[in-house]
C-alpha cells in the first residue's frame, strides 16, 4: 500500500496520533484499519510506561441525569494543568462521569474493569490508556461518587 498524505491526515484526525506515528503505522501494516489498531496498541504501550508517574493536577467532573434524581462525580487526575484543560481530557472526564452514573460502580477498581457503555469491546481502563497514549501523560481516576434522591 502506498502511503498517501490523505491517508496520514485521515488517520491523524481519527486517532489523534502524531504524523510520524501515523506514517509509520501505515508503512508497517499496509492497511488503514490495521494501522488504526496498531496505533491504539502503541498508545496502550505508552500508557503502561507512564503509569508510575505522579499525578498532581486534574479536575472533578459531574453528570446529572435528566430527571435530576441521579448524579455522579469523578475526580480525574493528570500530571499537568495543561493536559487537564485539553479537549481529550475534558471528554474523558465527562464520559467517565456518565459511565459512573449509568453503572454505579462500588469502587474505582470496579469502574476500571467495566465495559465502556459506548463501546462494550473495551474496558474503561483501556479507554483511559488510549487517552494517556494520545496526551503523553499519566491519567488516574482518584475517586467516584454516585448520589441518588
Amino acid at each position: 500500500m502506498k502511503t498517501s498524505i490523505e491517508d496520514i491526515k485521515r488517520l491523524r484526525i481519527e486517532t489523534g496520533a502524531g504524523i510520524a506515528d501515523c506514517r509509520q503505522a501505515l508503512e508497517e501494516t499496509g492497511d488503514y484499519k490495521v494501522a488504526k489498531e496498531w496505533l491504539r496498541k502503541k498508545g496502550i504501550e505508552k500508557a503502561a510506561k507512564k503509569a508510575e508517574r505522579e499525578v498532581k493536577a486534574g479536575q472533578v467532573f459531574s453528570y446529572v441525569h435528566h430527571t435530576g434524581r441521579l448524579g455522579s462525580m469523578v475526580a480525574l487526575a493528570c500530571e499537568t494543568d495543561f493536559v487537564a484543560k485539553t479537549d481529550d481530557f475534558q471528554k474523558l472526564g465527562r464520559e467517565l462521569a456518565l459511565q459512573v452514573a449509568s453503572t454505579q460502580p462500588e469502587s474505582v477498581e470496579v469502574l476500571l474493569e467495566q465495559e465502556y457503555i459506548r463501546d462494550p469491546s473495551k474496558k474503561i481502563s483501556e479507554l483511559i490508556k488510549e487517552v494517556i497514549g494520545k496526551l503523553g501523560e499519566n491519567i488516574r481516576v482518584i475517586e467516584t461518587k454516585v448520589v441518588k434522591v
